[in-house]
């Protein structure tokens, strides 16, 4: 072998050794799978930021949704908003008010609206005239202890 040969054989070898002596440390750990999706199991506050970047992403537009429309139609959204609003307050008067009733019946737009208080509850049924489905909701009601 010739002199140069040898020494660089032991360059190499001095080489690994340093190489091996100053690199860190490997070490393993477990992977852990966790997922980003609340819906899988991942952490709830991310949800609100998901549904933010899917709307962003979203650019499907409802052929058939109402636009805008004139400011005659806005109005009249606005109005029936106030009214049914005004009306609920009636409702929400007549059964839990300072003189509540027993039981009553309210027509309006095409729906009818049944009440009855119970001892431990107040059962709504709101019926749609025009199509005769019904709804019933239950607000229990609670006893006042002197």
């Amino acid at each position: 072998m010739s002199r140069i040969g040898n020494h660089g054989t032991l360059l190499a070898g001095i080489g690994v050794a340093l190489l091996s002596v100053l690199a860190p440390s490997a070490s393993a750990q477990d992977v852990v799978y966790e997922p980003i999706d609340p819906s899988f199991g991942g952490n709830p506050f991310n949800s609100a930021h998901l549904l933010g970047v899917a709307n962003a992403q979203n650019d499907y537009r409802d052929p058939d949704a109402r636009t805008s429309g004139s400011q005659a139609d806005i109005f009249a959204r606005q109005l029936q908003s106030r009214l049914l609003s005004a009306l609920s307050s009636q409702i929400v008067d007549a059964i839990f008010g300072d003189n509540p009733q027993e039981s009553g019946t309210i027509s309006f737009g095409g729906q009818t609206i049944n009440f009855v208080r119970g001892l431990t509850e107040v059962t709504l049924t709101i019926i749609n005239d025009d199509t005769g489905e019904v709804t019933e909701i239950v607000i229990p009601t609670f006893l006042e202890i002197d």
